[in-house]
């Protein structure tokens, strides 16, 4: 299996989700914002992460790349199992998470992009709907993971993007919950050098 993907992006997710549940991978770099024609043969779109399986098909999304692993590779619960009542949720915050919160970066990192001198105004407008939403995530994250005793997903995507804007020092003061999940999975023995490699 090969994941293609740019450091720091969400197909540290990918990556993570792999490592957990035990899968030997490769990866291979790419710069998203400069799409080669063969990455785009790949995935039209030019997002990362791409995963190319073992029999040669493509994956993308990475709520779909963990649901599809979950169901693989079931022992390391990446998700709690079907018939677990924890599991309509902890599906329903994972959309959530890449349907709500994620297309804030897509439209918010690069505004110009999509609204050409507009753009300050859209960057300022996702920044702001982005807090709302992890907000929102705070008022029903448990402890000490955010489905409570049972680790999930879920929990390495708070990791991940809570790096990214409005970065950790907001979720310090702004969400105390995810902070310290996020903080939690940080210290995972098993993912401390995806990260070194990503975000050092």
């Amino acid at each position: 299996m090969k994941v293609i993907g740019t450091k720091g992006c969400g197909s540290v997710i990918a990556e993570a989700s792999l490592i957990l549940s035990g899968v030997s991978f490769t990866r291979e770099e790419i710069d998203y914002e400069h799409p080669t024609p063969a990455f785009l043969e790949l995935n039209p779109l030019g997002q990362v992460p791409t995963i190319v399986l073992d029999d040669g098909s493509i994956m993308t999304e990475t709520a779909a790349f963990a649901i599809w692993l979950d169901g693989e590779h079931p022992r390391a619960r990446l998700l709690p199992p079907p018939g677990d009542p924890l599991r309509a949720q902890a599906l329903r915050w994972l959309v959530y998470l890449v349907a709500a919160i994620y297309p804030t970066f897509t439209y918010g990192d690069t505004p110009s992009k999509w609204v050409g001198d507009a753009g300050e105004a859209l960057r300022a407008s996702t920044d702001a709907h982005r807090e709302r939403c992890w907000r929102q995530l705070e008022a029903v994250a448990n402890g000490p993971w955010f489905l409570g005793e049972p680790f999930s997903i879920v929990d390495v995507y708070v990791s991940v993007m809570s790096r990214w804007r409005p970065r950790r020092a907001w979720f310090a003061d702004n969400a105390p919950k995810l902070h310290a999940i996020a903080m939690a999975v940080d210290a995972d023995p098993r993912l401390r050098p995806l990260w070194d490699a990503n975000f050092s």
